[in-house]
């Protein structure tokens, strides 16, 4: 590696402090959310990245591959790849990033508006400015720091923006995945900068299966007074929660390489189903969300919620239909001597002076779409894991590191 060079792009990196409160600023003040989490997508927020890519990178091969989604008033869901030749031409450092994020429905836990930037010393606060904005500004800024130093990267720099990370991914890496079937080289490296410590000295090589489970119970709805007339879906769900909680002592097995290193069986969403007080709702619907390690599968895990299922309907006199919204088996996990694992590694132990090690995962990750095609590819980046929580951040010092992380793989080939 060129020592010299490695350290103009570094140079670069630590003067973008403001440049990294700028980019979250502009990125938090678009709710890119979901449909399914009451949101319009992400075609405001892309446009952002888009905007930053031609005017601040000057980047001149920028594609943008769209998800047809009529849900949404933009009709699509934007993906965008923008690449960076290196001296290399027949390898490429991809480092992919999410445009969504999630809802911030309890303002009132938050310490400042979760849509407006709030700096305090080394933090960012504010919705998605670590998950998944820090990958966004990190590798946005180390492909800057290429441009304005002069020096060209050993290998091509490919960033790549995708949508619908937060609620399956169906429009964004599948879609894209799908649309550019040879988009990736086999002797690629890929990094997606979404999951870590806050030492980032954790290296994601595999996870566990996901399994999401909507659960639609069915009674007949009466008044409240009457309970007799009624069957009450309610009563029935809730039994059901708690009987769903055997499948941790049914798969019950535990592998300290994942973190947490068993199963997780919770339920989590439910929907609405009476808007009054006094009466007895005949439907009601909540979700379980499983991450199952990969020894288990995930067909022998759904037979066994039928069965918990079966026992509330016969006890209860509901129905109970069961549909999969997500449903992932884990693929088989990045060897820890793929380039990719090994590089990674390298970098963070250059930057931060500390060894960093492989690790399992108890979330799925958009990973797993990259390897269940046979590909490497590694989740990394530094976090303090607020993602998803009130007064989520980022640390300025992460972007910057993270940064530098990314130009020390980039220029190592």
């Amino acid at each position: 590696m060129d020592d010299q060079a490695l350290k103009a792009v570094w140079q670069k990196v630590d003067s973008y402090k403001d440049e990294a409160i700028a980019l979250q600023k502009s990125l938090t003040s678009i709710p890119a959310l979901s449909p399914e989490s009451g949101g319009d997508g992400e075609a405001q927020k892309s446009e952002v990245i888009l905007r930053y890519l031609s005017d601040a990178l000057k980047c001149s091969n920028i594609q943008t591959y769209n998800a047809p989604d009529d849900r949404v008033a933009s009709g699509f869901r934007p993906n965008i790849i923008a690449t960076f030749a290196g001296n290399n031409n027949s390898k490429t450092l991809w480092i992919m990033s999410h445009i969504d994020v999630v809802p911030a429905p309890d303002t009132d836990k938050w310490n400042s508006d979760p849509w407006q930037i709030k700096v305090d010393g080394d933090k960012i606060y504010g919705r998605g400015t670590e998950d998944n904005q820090q990958g966004i500004t990190s590798s946005l800024l180390m492909a800057k720091a290429f441009v304005e130093s002069e020096v060209k990267s050993e290998v091509n720099i490919g960033l790549i923006f995708v949508s619908d990370e937060e609620t399956g991914s169906k429009f964004g890496v599948q879609y894209l995945l799908n649309k550019c079937p040879n988009l990736i080289k086999p002797d690629d490296l890929i990094v997606i900068p979404d999951s870590g410590n806050e030492h980032g000295t954790v290296v994601e090589v595999a996870e566990k299966s996901i399994l999401w489970t909507r659960i639609e119970v069915k009674g007949r709805q009466t008044h409240a007074s009457t309970p007799e007339l009624g069957i009450n879906a309610h009563h029935a769900a809730a039994r059901l929660v708690v009987e769903l909680e055997q499948l941790y002592q049914k798969f019950n097995a535990s592998n300290p390489v994942f973190d947490p290193s068993i199963s997780t069986f919770e339920a989590t969403k439910r929907e609405a189903n009476v808007p009054n007080v006094n009466t007895v709702p005949g439907e009601d619907v909540f979700y379980l969300d499983a991450r199952i390690l990969p020894f288990y599968a995930i067909d022998d895990v759904k037979n066994k919620i039928r069965e918990y299922c079966n026992e509330v309907e016969n006890a209860c006199g509901v129905t109970v239909s069961l549909s999969y919204p997500q449903e992932l088996k884990a693929p088989p996990a990045t060897p820890v001597k793929a380039s990719i694992v090994t590089k990674t590694i390298e970098a963070i132990e250059a930057v931060k002076n500390q060894k960093a090690e492989p690790i399992g995962i108890g979330g799925g990750t958009v990973a797993a779409f990259f390897r269940q095609k046979g590909f490497n590819a590694v989740v990394w980046a530094t976090q303090d894991e607020t993602l998803h929580e009130a007064n989520e951040y980022a640390k300025i010092s992460n972007i910057i590191g993270d940064a530098k992380v990314f130009s020390h793989i980039a220029l190592s080939g």
